[in-house]
């Protein structure tokens, strides 16, 4: 009894600790938030700035919910993963055995062998991108309807497909410019820039979109509750009734399905840009030359 009192005290004080970043960000939200009238479009807000040699950096709440984001994830994570045991049995650890094995089943189905210890990255990611989505639905502006953050995801999958792409050598990485005739090369050093610019915007315009598809729905519901029914006496007359149910329906849709489905693509075409850029033959080729120098050296 007394193992099992502990255990459930620790469950809740991750629990606990999962929604801290949640309500920290609330909270700074309803306090930097400035007074308005109406329903407003507008970016992230900007918390203060930080003085650098080059100029001034804005901290903004898409950096500061990002983080937050990450902390969530951190604690749900332990919280899942706290009491599994070999012989296994609950449900959480069914839960997370099912989410190890489907995405290193989607990391195998996409990149291959080799690519086998992408499996936590690809679920960091989804998780990232899809955890990010859905602050929306505690009315926190979510990171992915900032650029410059999904911008920064984008980069860092770049830096990844050069990386694999230059696996067989730099020279062989520039030849590729060259494939399949020599004019195309600036066609292709296009297309190469263009991968972490589609990535950013695809995620970026998406989440956006919906997001101001679902206020300008919210604001136009609530004029049209003042036009067709303003005429009810007393309270009734001011409450906007055909705001009610629509717009969490379509919430249902654009942060819930649509943040879900956003961050699939992205980690899809993560797993796609870096396993389709590597040159698994030349390298195959390049580590059989490099063993048969080595047998040849020891002889």
């Amino acid at each position: 009894m007394e193992k099992k009192r502990w255990f459930v005290i620790i469950d809740a004080l991750l629990l606990f600790f999962a929604a801290i970043p949640i309500l920290t960000g609330i909270v700074l939200r309803v306090l930097f938030t400035p007074a308005s009238e109406g329903i407003e479009i507008t970016g992230a807000l900007i918390f203060t700035t930080v003085k650098m040699p080059w100029g001034e950096l804005p901290i903004t709440e898409a950096q500061i919910n990002s983080w937050l984001v990450i902390l969530s994830v951190f604690w749900l994570c332990l919280y899942l993963t706290h009491g599994i045991t070999a012989k296994g049995g609950s449900r959480r650890q069914y839960l997370c055995e099912w989410v190890v094995e489907k995405t290193e089943s989607l990391v195998q189905e996409n990149m291959g062998e080799y690519f086998s210890g992408f499996a936590p990255f690809i679920a960091a990611v989804m998780a990232l991108s899809a955890f990010s989505s859905l602050l929306s639905l505690f009315g926190l502006f979510p990171p992915t309807s900032d650029l410059n953050i999904v911008a920064g995801w984008a980069i860092l999958v770049f830096l990844l497909i050069t990386f694999y792409k230059c696996k067989c050598g730099p020279l062989q990485y520039l030849k590729s410019f060259t494939e399949p005739v020599a004019f195309l090369t600036p066609l292709n050093v296009i297309s190469e820039i263009a991968t972490p610019v589609s990535m950013a915007f695809r995620h970026y315009g998406n989440i956006l979109s919906g997001s101001i598809i679902s206020v300008l729905i919210a604001a136009a519901l609530g004029g049209l509750s003042s036009l067709l029914l303003g005429w009810l006496p007393g309270i009734f007359g001011e409450i906007p009734f055909l705001q009610i149910g629509l717009p969490a329906v379509l919430s249902v849709y654009f942060d819930v399905f649509s943040g879900f489905l956003q961050a699939f693509i992205f980690a899809m075409l993560t797993m796609l840009y870096v396993a389709g850029g590597f040159p698994a033959e030349l390298y195959a080729k390049k580590q059989v030359k490099k063993s048969q120098k080595k047998i040849k050296i020891k002889k």
